[in-house]
């Protein structure tokens, strides 16, 4: 017994220090998306969302983004580090409806928040435009331009 819990304490050792630059959370827009990223260097780093929406019926997205921090502030040096990160990426969804489709297409994002200095928590709001083509009976050409959002992640 004792083997064992020596064995899961390194087990867990090992993987809290693998998971270091690593966040997940949430989003919530029109609907609600599971968020994480993956931070691999001070400037960069990997978003990644997949969500659930119902504006029209249900809607299945992902998003993937690569972000570039832009700046950062010390206006409440106390509370937390203030941010803008702006970063591109592919999205894909699905529609689930009558005359659903598949989109495929390009996003954007700008994202402003804080990432607090006593908690592992960045709260952000944040613009995610998307541009791209729409497969279905209508299909053609298909812009989400009022794609705002506020999410909380939790950094480990």
């Amino acid at each position: 017994m004792k083997k064992l819990l020596l064995a899961l304490t390194f087990v867990f050792c090992a993987a809290s220090v693998s998971a270091q630059g690593w966040g997940i959370g949430a989003r919530v827009n029109a609907g609600v998306q599971l968020q994480g990223e993956y931070t691999f260097s001070s400037e960069n780093y990997f978003d990644a969302r997949l969500g659930i929406a119902f504006p029209q019926g249900l809607n299945i997205d992902l998003t993937i983004l690569y972000q570039w921090n832009i700046g950062q502030w010390d206006w409440t040096p106390n509370a937390g580090t203030w941010f803008f990160d702006a970063g591109v990426g592919p999205q894909a969804a699905l529609f689930l409806k009558e005359d659903g489709g598949v989109y495929a297409g390009i996003a954007g994002d700008a994202k402003f928040g804080i990432k607090f200095n006593k908690v592992p928590i960045k709260l952000a709001l944040d613009y995610t435009p998307g541009v791209g083509c729409l497969f279905a009976n209508e299909g053609g050409f298909h812009g989400s331009w009022y794609n705002f959002g506020l999410s909380c992640v939790y950094c480990f």
